[in-house]
């Protein structure tokens, strides 16, 4: 018989996160063998029980599901990585993409459905949410260099411009440049609008 497919479920939601694994663990080619609630846990917890598949929810404390794809990557790169949301902005659908995911879903998908895109992705294919994947399309590329959206993220809790110079190691003219880019590519009133706007929009 052949040996199930070990399966890490990251989630900081614990009660999501258990009834799920009860849902996962009655499919008999499946097995989950480590949970975790932080992204710096879910990237030892995967590391240390040798997973083949790394179900990872995206906005987690310490590391998002993204940052974790990222280091599984490159310290357990047999490891297939799945993507779980309730936040499918495109800009995290195609960074999820670029770190090598191979699985992203949303909340609302069935444990059915996780569990056939559990066994693709371990069979080494692909699956992206169809509905996630148009807007995604649609929406095009970020405008934004990767400085712009640096600093436009340090702007995002309203801190002011030489406390982001300093976070950021910049002049505060240079921020103020950065800053003034971003609102102007993304046809925003004010920085605070313009943070508004990558964030709906998945880019920073």
């Amino acid at each position: 018989m052949t040996a199930p497919i070990r399966v890490l479920l990251a989630d900081d939601e614990n009660l999501i996160r258990e009834a799920l694994a009860q849902m996962l663990d009655l499919e008999d080619d499946l097995a989950v063998v480590a949970q975790a609630a932080s992204g710096p846990e879910a990237a030892a917890a995967a590391l240390h029980a040798g997973v083949d598949v790394a179900v990872l929810d995206l906005q987690m404390p310490g590391l998002d599901g993204i940052g974790v794809a990222e280091q599984l990557a490159r310290s357990l790169p047999a490891c297939g990585t799945v993507i779980v949301t309730s936040h499918g902005r495109p800009g995290h659908l195609k960074r999820a993409l670029a770190a090598g995911v191979r699985g992203f879903l949303p909340k609302t998908t069935s444990a059915a459905t996780l569990a056939q895109v559990v066994r693709t992705v371990h069979a080494g294919g692909r699956y992206v949410d169809p509905d996630l994947a148009t807007e995604a399309i649609a929406a095009g590329d970020s405008p934004l260099t990767p400085r712009e959206a640096d600093v436009l993220e340090l702007a995002a809790d309203g801190a002011p411009v030489d406390e982001i110079a300093a976070r950021a190691s910049l002049s505060p003219g240079t921020v103020r440049n950065y800053l003034s880019s971003a609102v102007t590519k993304l046809g925003a009133a004010n920085r605070h609008d313009a943070c508004a706007v990558a964030r709906r929009m998945g880019w920073i």
